[in-house]
């Protein structure tokens, strides 16, 4: 007993020391595995994605630089590492716009950025007035939401194949209802080659992603209190008035991000026209992620077509650098 009790005041006083040393307050240093649980646990958990990031994106987009700049054609396809090296030779082929190849590329350049400048514009259109209609409560509402979000939810292949069925010549629904039913035009016209394809794939780039547009801006509105509707119909506001002064400014942030995103995927589509045309699009729509493939994998010069990738990539950089740049100042603009 007399040790036991000679133990404790051993204790207390060692106990006394050490608060008095750390200023009065007796602090307990965290245990290692409390440390990594707080501080790590979060890196950790995005361990999977990072790696996964890294293994489809980043790495391939590493050696698809290093590709660029050597000349690796299929005589180097089982070694490409031999390839020879060639500095900028490769870019400076794809930018020679007197010669074929760069002739090739500028044409294509110029055709997606039309092909973009319609698909964006009719798809943010289309989702606007969609959402904008859907707004007001009515018998149907929630019916139509779910049809109008059909085609966002259809698998791209299944919808293009099935897209491509009906613009056939012989037997297609679209030359059935232009000139069969309606006699628009004189004779079936041919909608996958020719002049007539840039229209048909315009097409089925606005049916695929105005409902995305529609959905995002939908989302949009739900942040728009209706009080500021209510206020300026009392003020005697008619609807576009309404749209113009109230939807329009309020869903400037969403619109925002929403035509950078759709910009995005239909500059770099290659599904779509892939689907539609096959391997080899008609001159009219052949869009740059088309030819960047056909310059790979069917004239087997890889090296010509990674510098056509990488100079894409650079534009699309330095485009969404010079609009975020401009919408940002745009933004401090309108809240000053």
């Amino acid at each position: 007993m007399t040790a036991t009790v000679t133990t404790d005041s051993r204790t207390e006083k060692s106990d006394r020391v050490t608060s008095r040393g750390t200023g009065g307050a007796r602090r307990r240093l965290p245990r290692i595995p409390d440390r990594i649980r707080q501080g790590g646990l979060p890196y950790l958990l995005l361990l999977p994605a990072v790696l996964l990031e890294l293994l489809i994106h980043v790495i391939p987009m590493i050696i698809g630089i290093v590709m660029s700049f050597r000349q690796l054609t299929q005589f180097f396809i089982g070694n490409w590492g031999a390839a020879p090296w060639t500095g900028l030779d490769n870019y400076k082929i794809a930018v020679d716009f007197n010669a074929p190849i760069g002739e090739a590329l500028l044409h294509s350049f110029f055709v997606t950025c039309v092909f973009t400048f319609f698909a964006v514009g009719l798809a943010w259109l289309f989702g606007v007035t969609a959402a904008i209609m859907l707004q007001e409560n009515f018998r149907g509402r929630g019916f139509l939401r779910a049809i109008f979000l059909v085609p966002y939810a259809l698998p791209v292949y299944a919808a293009v194949i099935t897209w491509a069925f009906m613009f056939q010549r012989d037997n297609g629904l679209v030359n059935h209802v232009l000139h069969d039913q309606l006699g628009l035009t004189d004779q079936p016209s041919f909608w996958l080659i020719g002049d007539n394809s840039i229209y048909a794939l315009i097409v089925v780039s606005v049916w695929k992603g105005w409902p995305f547009a529609f959905l995002i801006v939908m989302a949009g509105l739900q942040n728009i209190p209706r009080e500021l509707y209510e206020a300026s119909a009392i003020d005697g506001a008619g609807i576009w008035q309404q749209i113009r002064k109230i939807t329009l400014p309020s869903l400037r942030p969403v619109n925002q991000v929403l035509v950078l995103v759709l910009f995005l995927w239909t500059f770099n589509d290659f599904n779509t026209p892939y689907v539609l045309f096959g391997k080899a699009a008609p001159e009219n729509a052949d869009l740059i992620s088309i030819h960047i493939y056909q310059s790979s994998f069917v004239t087997w010069n890889f090296g010509t077509g990674s510098a056509m990738s990488v100079l894409l990539l650079l534009f699309l950089l330095v485009v969404t650098a010079v609009y975020l740049l401009i919408t940002s100042r745009g933004r401090k603009g309108a809240d000053a």
